[in-house]
Parts: structure tokens; C-alpha cells; sequence
């Protein structure tokens, strides 16, 4: 059992989560709080697996990350905000969190994002992952930040394809897949992106630092 806390000033929104997060048996919230200071007060006092919290709350939240982690206690921090600033992913990442969260996503997305910064991941919204990564200046959190992605084999193959300038026929034709299929591996990669067309996913890629020579042309049956 993971133990969370949450610390919101939208009450609404607190006590929201508190009533969707009570029944999963597999989290146990130990606090809850709506400012700042209230991070490290639940962090000394509750020590909890992650604690969830949002940037735009009265108080420092950055510095109350950081004290967090300089405070040497086990607790990882988990940003759920409804900016989509990327500088503020990347000024919270670099202070300390391990996981940024939008509040437009599900709770799914939640949980899973709650269970794999206890695990010692980073985590990242999907669709806004490539545009924190492209920014991120630290390069230890690039890579780990790279890792939400989590492209599968074939998806990174037609990202290498594309990179190479090959068209969606020659890039069926070298993977030994329909039209059709590659199609929607475009329009999955979009998505995944957070792009709006063919170009846009070269970009993203280049910005990853993807190798489009690396198992490009190698196909699985």
C-alpha cells in the first residue's frame, strides 16, 4: 500500500480527490493540506510514499519541493497542477519533484502517475512530455523524463523510418505492414507527441535526441 497526501487549495477539488482515492485499496491517504508550508509540515509529520501537490497554491511550492528533498525523507513529490507552462514542469522537476501530473487527465493517469514515482520513476503527462523533455537542461532528468514516452518497439521503428525521410509506403513496405497501419501508428505518434502533423513529430523526435539509424529497418513478425 502506497501512502499519499494531497495538498490543494481548491477544496472542491481536495476533497474530490480524497472521496475518488479512498477506495483504491492499494493507496492510504495519511494528510491532506492547501498551502505551501502545509507540504513540509505533512512531510516531517506523516512521512508519506508521495505527496501530491499543486504549483499555484499561497505560499513557495518550488521551496517547499526542495525542502522536501533536501529533508532526506522518503517521500517523492508529484505535481498535479492545470498549468501546461513547460518552464514550470521544468523549474519543478529541477527542484525536486518526480512526477508531473495535468489535472485534465484521469484518474488513471493519476494513480498510475502516483504508483510510479513511489517506484522511483519519473513521470510525466502524456502528450506534454516531449515539449518538458525538449527543455529540461538537466540531463539525467532528460533521460529519465525521455522514459514516460515508453514508445513501443514498433512505434519507435516507424519514428526511425520517418526520421530517414521515407514515405508511409516505404515505410509499410520496409516493416511489412498495410498502408492502413502505418497511418495509425502516425496519428498514434501524434498524440503521444503532443503534435499536429508529420513535421511536428520529426521535431519532437530530433528534440528527443532519437536515432533514426539505431533498428530502423528491422521488422517483427
Amino acid at each position: 500500500m502506497i501512502t499519499v497526501a494531497f495538498v490543494d487549495d481548491h477544496p472542491v477539488l481536495l476533497a474530490g480527490l480524497v472521496g475518488l482515492l479512498t477506495p483504491n485499496e492499494d493507496l492510504k491517504i495519511v494528510g491532506v493540506g492547501n498551502c505551501a508550508t502545509d507540504v513540509t509540515k505533512i512531510v516531517n509529520d506523516a512521512e508519506p510514499d508521495v505527496i501530491v501537490v499543486d504549483l499555484n497554491m499561497p505560499g513557495n511550492a518550488l521551496e517547499a519541493i526542495s525542502q522536501t528533498v533536501r529533508s532526506r525523507k522518503a517521500t517523492r513529490v508529484l505535481v498535479f497542477t492545470a498549468t501546461t507552462a513547460v518552464d514550470h514542469a521544468i523549474s519543478a522537476l529541477e527542484a525536486g519533484a518526480t512526477g508531473f501530473v495535468l489535472k485534465g487527465g484521469s484518474e488513471e493517469e493519476l494513480v498510475k502517475a502516483i504508483q510510479a514515482v513511489s517506484a522511483g520513476e519519473t513521470y510525466i503527462s502524456a502528450g506534454f512530455a516531449s515539449k518538458v523533455v525538449a527543455g529540461l537542461r538537466n540531463a539525467s532528468l532528460r533521460r529519465a523524463a525521455t522514459e514516460t514516452l515508453r514508445l513501443s518497439i514498433r512505434e519507435e521503428q516507424v519514428l526511425r523510418l520517418l526520421l530517414l525521410g521515407k514515405t508511409n509506403r516505404e515505410i509499410a513496405t520496409a516493416l511489412s505492414l498495410s498502408d492502413k497501419t502505418i497511418k495509425h501508428y502516425m496519428t498514434m505518434l501524434m498524440q503521444r507527441l503532443n503534435v499536429r502533423n508529420r513535421i511536428e513529430v520529426v521535431l519532437a523526435a530530433q528534440e528527443l535526441g532519437i536515432n533514426p539509424e539505431r533498428g530502423a529497418g528491422k521488422a517483427i513478425h
